[in-house]
């Protein structure tokens, strides 16, 4: 049953952010066991066509109750089509509030809770082309149980 809920929700997250004019490029990656261990280091690649266009890079996060800690720190790196690191930052960010320990985010099924997080705003590309986003977790265990997703979302900035 849990499982079935968990996929229906899914689909409804993933149905209405699909309506998003706005949008370019959204991916999510799910972890095995429902933990981000230190050596999976998600990537996405993604296409820009617009360079007088600005964008706004989030990251995305889906973690569960069982998530330890409050926060979450993770480095960024922002890739050309030729492999060179064109952005590095190491981020963090509350997925729980530190003195009442209440999650933040909006409210998946039961327990899960989804979390847009920005990596640049405004940010302006210089030429077209393929770019990759690659994220990595920095918290102080090797596997961080309760962090059942991460993803990358691009978008035209306003």
């Amino acid at each position: 049953m849990r499982i079935r809920n968990f996929m229906f929700f899914s689909f409804l997250f993933f149905y209405l952010t699909s309506c998003d004019s706005n949008r370019i490029y959204e991916k999510n990656i799910e972890f095995e066991d429902r933990a981000w261990k230190v050596m999976d280091e998600p990537r996405f690649e993604f296409l820009v066509s617009d360079t007088v266009q600005h964008y706004n890079l989030y990251y995305n996060v889906r973690n569960s109750l069982d998530y330890p800690y409050a926060r979450i720190f993770i480095t960024y790196h922002l890739y050309d089509s030729t492999g060179k690191e064109l952005n590095k930052k190491l981020i963090n960010n509350d997925l729980f509030d530190q003195k009442t320990g209440e999650p933040f985010g909006e409210s998946g099924i039961g327990d899960l809770f989804d979390h847009r997080l920005p990596i640049l705003n405004h940010y302006r590309f210089s030429y077209p082309g393929k770019y990759s986003i690659k994220l990595d977790q920095l918290m102080r265990q090797d596997t961080l149980k309760g962090v059942i997703a991460v993803g990358v979302r691009v978008e035209r900035s306003e």
